[in-house]
């Protein structure tokens, strides 16, 4: 099926070229070529006459930063942005919350095409390392922003759009290099525009630390390569892209005690003796996947006022997690049903042993979206829609066991088959009244259908076959009192369907949201300011437990209502041509309505409680100092404020605010002979050696065993320590 879905993709490419030709000279092209770039984007880009809070990040403000480190990482001084590494340094997995709403409910595309696992609803990073070398442009939209592809946006949506046609040729090739034995190599290159119709460009990386964490090593490879053509109203693009990773575990975190005296420690892998002595770690403790997506874009100008973008898309990920389960630890550590004949699918099942597992991963993602612009006078209406198709094996494999016998070789103790289906449109309205009123009405349907039958781990049986249709309207207006100020305001409504560890976790419902949104927008010659408030009323809600799983995964439940208000500010101002400013705060209350919980055998009433996750005080600035036209210095300062990793406002799941500071230095010249530009980028993270947890997980739970007859509320933590003072340096060669 792979092999003919790519030779439909090409069959479809060289039939449009041939087209393209013929009817070039009765094509007009009355559009410049940048407009062509943006068709793919356009349609789920919000613009300052829309009611919505966004943030707009080019290239050339990733690039002093841009030195190996994830994708997330380099978004951390955005609006309400709180981010974190489980290596510690931000290279590996990394994660990203806005407005306190963790990975699945940020809506990622790439190009207009859904990144967010189907059926998980992350963003894993770690399956594209260096992505950022090969983005032009950024948008992340907070709330429920416009209709985008894939699952509905609960806490913002983030849409790249990668490197748009070079008309000169290059090669670039960039290394970094840093603490943590890091490196990063890239290699970059455009043949330019050939003929004036044929572009084809790539990168190369690899990426390579051993991260802060003990062991939480990461080896990273990539590439993005890319044929463009255009003619006059036509522009088509073939992309492939993608990653291979293999990074060691390191999502277990530490315990308060060892917060204290052993920050780095890592317990994944760990052997012991009978008597519970430390022999060693497991070499191949690790996380081993690869990822590839094909994607074909056709922009179309059909006359002055119509524009369209058909895309094609197809992603093939597979791998697996390779686990050693000591048998010591679960009896005396963990507790888990790692080491079971049971667990394992063995006879006798009243059996343990020690053993390695493998946990995979197989799945392939085909989509079609088309989209469209018509403007004309004071209308502009933008249409698309999306079909997709996800299917996926999960299974599990014994590599090795020390007491089992008559176990065949890749004996597997689970398997579950996957399928999700998704069929969407979307339809966006705005209408121009007496140039200074913009109403805009956003129409969104999303049908989709959800099976997964089989084992699980445990063992256990999975059986899911659930159908949902969303409808999501959103509707608000902007007026434009005069070139410097204008006010908006919206409301939008947005449902989602839970994901697959949901359904392993219980029965869970969709969640719902209405989120309304007021702000002000500021622009002079010196100022440009947004300042935004908001009310993101939930229903249902699957707020995060603090709770994580065996593969580190956050786990999830229902809660009745809940709710997320606060007003963020955003500014930037120019002091000279020199010296800027950009700085933002948000201000935040998020809480659970009513809330229960169950706490000694009994169902507590809390009231109402913190949203888990959700610091009330997120702060960012950067300081620019421009000192000619080949200095630039940055000093960036991010505040992070207090936040509970439950639900339930327990003393101990409570992680204290940081303050962290780094510093840019980046040198720039085009005043060698032998080469077009030499560039050198030296980054400080973490100047002032904060000691700072980003993030951490929290669990409870009923004790009955350890004292018969009574039931005993225990609660307990993890950390995740990030980096103190730690630097990357880098040199680029461009010709």
């Amino acid at each position: 099926m792979k092999k003919i879905f790519q030779l439909a993709l090409m069959t479809l490419w060289l039939g449009q070229l041939h087209a393209a030709q013929q009817t070039t000279a009765t094509v007009q092209d009355s559009l410049p070529k940048i407009s062509l770039e943006e068709v793919t984007v356009a349609g789920i880009r919000a613009t300052s006459k829309q009611p919505m809070s966004f943030s707009s990040v080019t290239k050339e403000e990733l690039a002093p930063r841009n030195l190996g480190q994830d994708m997330p990482i380099l978004l951390n001084f955005l609006p309400a942005v709180v981010t974190t590494s489980d290596a510690g340094a931000g290279i590996g997995y990394t994660g990203i919350r806005v407005r306190g709403s963790d990975a699945t409910r940020v809506n990622v595309t790439i190009n207009g095409i859904p990144y967010n696992d189907a059926e998980s609803q992350g963003t894993f990073w770690v399956n594209l390392p260096d992505f950022a070398s090969s983005v032009e442009s950024i948008q992340l939209q907070r709330g429920v922003g416009t209709s985008s592809n894939g699952p509905g946006a609960f806490g913002a949506s983030l849409n790249l759009k990668t490197d748009a046609l070079s008309p000169e040729a290059f090669a670039q090739w960039s290394s970094s290099m840093g603490t943590f034995n890091t490196f990063r190599h890239n290699l970059k290159f455009s043949t330019g525009l050939l003929n004036d119709h044929f572009e084809f460009s790539g990168r190369l990386s690899h990426i390579r630390s051993d991260g802060y964490v003990d062991r939480a090593s990461s080896n990273l490879k990539s590439y993005f390569l890319q044929g463009a053509y255009q003619e006059g109203s036509t522009l088509i693009k073939a992309l492939a892209f993608g990653g291979y990773e293999r990074t060691y575990q390191s999502w277990y975190g530490v315990d308060a005690a060892s917060l204290e005296n052993n920050r780095t420690l890592n317990v994944a892998g760990a052997q012991y003796d009978a008597n519970g002595n430390l022999t060693g770690y497991y070499d191949d403790q690790v996380d081993n996947y690869n990822q590839d997506h094909y994607q074909l874009h056709w922009n179309q100008q059909w006359s002055p006022y119509l524009n369209t973008a058909l895309a094609l898309n197809y992603t093939y990920g597979r791998g697996y997690y390779e686990e050693f389960f000591d048998l010591w630890a679960t009896q005396n550590i963990t507790f888990e049903d790692d080491t079971n004949f049971s667990y394992l699918g063995l006879n006798p099942d009243t059996n343990q042993t020690e053993n390695v597992q493998r946990k995979w991963l197989d799945n392939q993602f085909y989509v079609a979206t088309l989209s469209g612009q018509y403007q004309k006078g004071s209308l502009n209406l933008d249409f698309g829609g999306l079909l997709s198709n996800y299917t996926g094996d999960h299974f599990g494999r014994l590599l090795w066991a020390n007491a089992a016998v008559a176990v065949n070789p890749k004996h597997e103790f689970y398997r579950s088959d996957v399928q999700k289906r998704e069929a969407a449109l979307y339809t966006k309205w705005n209408y121009n009244y007496k140039s200074d009123w913009f109403f805009y009405l956003d129409l969104q349907l999303r049908n989709l259908s959800y099976q997964t039958q089989g084992t699980v781990a445990g063992p256990g049986t999975i059986d899911v076959d659930e159908n949902y249709a969303f409808f999501n309207p959103k509707a608000g207006v902007t007026y434009v009192l005069n070139p410097q100020h204008s006010f908006y305001a919206s409301v939008a409504k947005a449902q989602r369907e839970p994901n697959r560890t949901d359904f392993e976790n219980g029965s869970p419902k969709p969640e719902k949201l209405l989120d309304y949104e007021l702000g002000w927008r500021i622009k002079t010659d010196r100022l440009q300011a947004q300042i935004n408030g908001y009310y993101m009323d939930y229903t249902d809600q699957l707020v995060l437990t603090g709770a994580i799983d065996n593969v580190g995964a956050p786990i999830r439940t229902n809660v009745g209502e809940s709710y997320r208000l606060g007003i963020e500010l955003d500014a930037t101002y120019r002091w000279d041509r020199r010296l800027s400013s950009q700085g933002n705060i948000a201000l935040s209350k998020n809480r659970n309505q009513n809330f229960y919980a169950r706490q000694a055998g009994e169902r507590v009433y809390l009231g109402d409680t913190h949203l888990a996750f959700s610091p009330e005080v997120v702060a960012a600035h950067a300081l620019n100092f421009q000192l000619d036209n080949e200095w630039q210095f940055q000093w960036l300062s991010k505040y992070v404020g207090e936040q509970y990793m439950g639900n339930v406002d327990s003393d101990l799941s409570l992680l204290d605010a940081y303050f962290t500071n780094d510093l840019s230095i980046r040198y720039s010249t085009q005043s060698f002979s032998w080469c077009k530009r030499f560039e050198f980028s030296l980054l400080m993270n973490n100047m002032f050696d904060v000691d700072y947890v980003s993030n951490g997980y929290f669990y409870y739970y009923d004790d009955t065993f350890s004292v018969p007859g009574e039931s005993i509320y225990v609660e307990g933590t993890g950390y995740y320590p990030q980096a103190g003072t730690n630097f990357l340096a880098g040199i680029s060669f461009t010709f």
